[in-house]
C-alpha cells in the first residue's frame, strides 16, 4: 500500500499541528468545507432519530401500543438502516461521496416527515423503516468523506468531532420536543415534532454548492479495478476483519442504542419527571456525549484505536449499572449521574470513524465502512426491542442493565482486529 495521501501538506513537527484547532487548518479549505457538510448531515441525522425516542410516550398512547410494540419502531429503524447504511457505502465507491451524502439526507428527511402524516401504527413502522435507509448511510459516507482529507495524525479527533454532531442534534431534538409538547397537546406534538425533520432540506443546498471528494481518493477510485463490491470486502485478506468489525459494531450500538431509546420513557414511567424535567436531565446527559465524544477523539489518537474502545466500553457498562440502579427519590443523583454515563457511551464511538476507514483499502472503504458500521447496528437494534419486552416484567430501569451486555461484546471483537492508529489511507 502506498503511504501517499492528500489533504494536510504541514508535517507533523510543527508546532502549528498541535494547537487545539490544528486538527482543523490541517484540512485545508476544501476539508473544512467538507467537514461542515459531513458535520451538519451527521448532526440532522440524529435530530431525525430523536424524534421517535422522544416522542414515544405520546406515540405508544396514541395508537396505544404495548412497550415490545414501541420497541420495534426503534429496530425496524435500525434494522433496516443495514441495508440503507451498506448500499450508501458501495454508492460512494461507485458515484463519489458527496453524491451518496446529499442521496442519504434527502431520504431521512423525506420520511421523517412522512411519519408525522401516519394514520395508524402499521403505517408508521413502514415509514421509520423507510427513513432507516438514509439515517443507516448518512454516517458512512460523511466520516470517510472528512477522514480521506484528514492526516494520519489528527485522524481520530477530526472524527471524533464528527462524531460530536450526534449530540449537537440531539440536542436541537430536545430543545424543539420541550418547546412543541409544552405548547401543544401531545397528540398533534408528536406529528410536529416529525414534520420538523424536514431541516435536512437546507444542507443539500449548502453541500451541492461547497463540497467535493477528496481528489486523491477519487483519483484512486477511477483508477481502481475493482470499484465498491461486497464480494471485495469479502475476500481472502478482509474477511476476518470484516467478520470482526460487524461484531464490535454490534455491541457498542446494541448498548447505545438501548439507552437511547430507553432512556427518556425510563425518565418519565420510574423516575416521574416531568417533560420540562425530563428536558433538563437529557440536558447533562447530551451535555457529557459532547464532551465524550471530543474526549474519545483525543484519545483514540493518544491512546491507539483499541485502548479507547476498551477503556470507554468498561466504563460504559459501569455506567448504565450505576445509573439504573439509584434508589427511589434520589432524582438529583439521576442528574448528576447522566453526565458520566452520556460522556462514556459517547466517548466510545470517537474512534470509530478512523479506525474503520484504515481497514479498509480506499477502492472498497465506503462498503466496508457502510456495510459493517450498520449491520452491527442492524444486529444491535435488537437490543432495544428485547429491553422493550423485558420492561413489562422487570421494569425499564432493570431491563436497561441488558444494554451493559452488548459492551462486552465489543472488547471480544476486538482480538480480532489490529491497531490502525497512524495508518495512511493510500
Amino acid at each position: 500500500m502506498s503511504t501517499t495521501r492528500t489533504g494536510p501538506t504541514k508535517t507533523p513537527q510543527e508546532p502549528e499541528a498541535e494547537r487545539p484547532f490544528g486538527w482543523l487548518r490541517a484540512l485545508g479549505p476544501r476539508g473544512r468545507r467538507a467537514f461542515t457538510g459531513a458535520f451538519g448531515g451527521y448532526a440532522l441525522d440524529s435530530y431525525d432519530f430523536f424524534t421517535l425516542p422522544l416522542s414515544m410516550v405520546a406515540v405508544a398512547a396514541y395508537f396505544s401500543l404495548d412497550s415490545g410494540q414501541t420497541g420495534l419502531l426503534t429496530t425496524v429503524t435500525l434494522v433496516v438502516s443495514a441495508v440503507g447504511g451498506a448500499g450508501a457505502g458501495m454508492l460512494a465507491d461507485r458515484i463519489g461521496r458527496v453524491r451518496a451524502l446529499m442521496v442519504t439526507v434527502v431520504t431521512y428527511a423525506v420520511f421523517t416527515v412522512a411519519c408525522g402524516f401516519a394514520p395508524d401504527y402499521e403505517t408508521l413502522l413502514v415509514f421509520r423503516a423507510l427513513q432507516g435507509l438514509g439515517f443507516g448511510g448518512e454516517w458512512a459516507v460523511g466520516a470517510i468523506l472528512v477522514a480521506e482529507y484528514a492526516s494520519a495524525r489528527h485522524r481520530g479527533r477530526t472524527l471524533g468531532w464528527v462524531q460530536s454532531a450526534w449530540a449537537a442534534g440531539w440536542a436541537l431534538a430536545v430543545i424543539v420536543y420541550t418547546l412543541v409538547f409544552h405548547f401543544l397537546d401531545a397528540d398533534t406534538a408528536w406529528r410536529v415534532m416529525f414534520w420538523t425533520g424536514a431541516l435536512p432540506a437546507l444542507l443539500i443546498v449548502y453541500v451541492r454548492r461547497n463540497v467535493e471528494d477528496a481528489p486523491e481518493a477519487a483519483r484512486v477510485r477511477r483508477e481502481s479495478a475493482e470499484r465498491g463490491s461486497f464480494t471485495g470486502i469479502f475476500r481472502a485478506g478482509l474477511l476476518r476483519t470484516t467478520l470482526f468489525a460487524v461484531l464490535l459494531s454490534t455491541g457498542v450500538q446494541g448498548g447505545y442504542y438501548t439507552l437511547a431509546t430507553w432512556v427518556p420513557t425510563y425518565l418519565k414511567t420510574e423516575r416521574g419527571l416531568t417533560v420540562v424535567g425530563t428536558g433538563g436531565y437529557l440536558a447533562f446527559l447530551i451535555s457529557g456525549a459532547f464532551l465524550g465524544y471530543l474526549t474519545g477523539g483525543y484519545l483514540t489518537d493518544r491512546l491507539g484505536r483499541k485502548r479507547n474502545i476498551v477503556l470507554f466500553a468498561v466504563l460504559s457498562a459501569v455506567s448504565v449499572v450505576a445509573y439504573t440502579n439509584i434508589p427511589a427519590g434520589a432524582n438529583g443523583l439521576v442528574l448528576v449521574l447522566g453526565f458520566p454515563l452520556g460522556f462514556c457511551m459517547s466517548a466510545i464511538f470517537s474512534g470509530f470513524g478512523s479506525f474503520l476507514a484504515e481497514l479498509y483499502p480506499t477502492a472498497v472503504r465506503g462498503t466496508g465502512q457502510g456495510f459493517t458500521y450498520n449491520t452491527g447496528r442492524a444486529v444491535g437494534a435488537f437490543f432495544p426491542t428485547l429491553v422493550g419486552f423485558l420492561a413489562d416484567g422487570w421494569g425499564v430501569g432493570g431491563a436497561l442493565v441488558f444494554g451493559a451486555v452488548a459492551y462486552g461484546i465489543a472488547v471480544v471483537a476486538l482480538l480480532g482486529l489490529p491497531e490502525t492508529r497512524g495508518r495512511e489511507l493510500w
